[in-house]
């Protein structure tokens, strides 16, 4: 075999190595129930935040620590530590997408994602009144 010959063959075990590597390092989304048998394991949560139980934030003391509780949609729930600051309108947000590793009792969260409703759904009461002239018009 000649060198040239060779050097490709390398580089294509390198390159399926490659694939192997980002295939297995890819992440669905998991429940919470499923994210406690992965203890360590960083994967993707979509939950939304019960707001029966405190959010636990002072900037004063720490401004890099922030606790809360999830729910996700199976029912299942969890307290989600962020060291980081709280993100804005996360009490008004639909659902939270959660990156993190469940570490024994919570989840330790590295990002936070928030689903907020559309700001560009219109109102109604707008919509309605701007179809009314548009059809009523000559």
């Amino acid at each position: 075999m000649k060198k040239i010959h060779i050097i490709i063959l390398i580089g294509i075990a390198g390159l399926i190595a490659g694939f192997i590597t980002m295939l297995s390092s890819f992440s669905s989304y998991d429940t919470i129930a499923s994210a406690k048998n992965k203890q360590g394991k960083f994967v993707h949560l979509i939950a939304k935040l019960d707001k029966s139980k405190p959010v636990d934030y002072d900037p004063v003391k720490n401004p890099n620590y922030l606790s809360f509780f999830i729910t996700d949609s199976l029912g299942g729930n969890s307290k989600v530590v962020y060291h980081n600051s709280k993100p804005r309108d996360l009490e008004k947000s639909e659902r939270l997408v959660l990156k993190g590793k469940m570490q024994n009792d919570h989840f330790e969260c590295k990002e936070i994602l928030l689903k907020c409703p559309s700001k560009y759904k219109d109102d109604e009461n707008n919509l309605r009144k701007s179809v009314n002239e548009q059809t009523n018009t000559p």
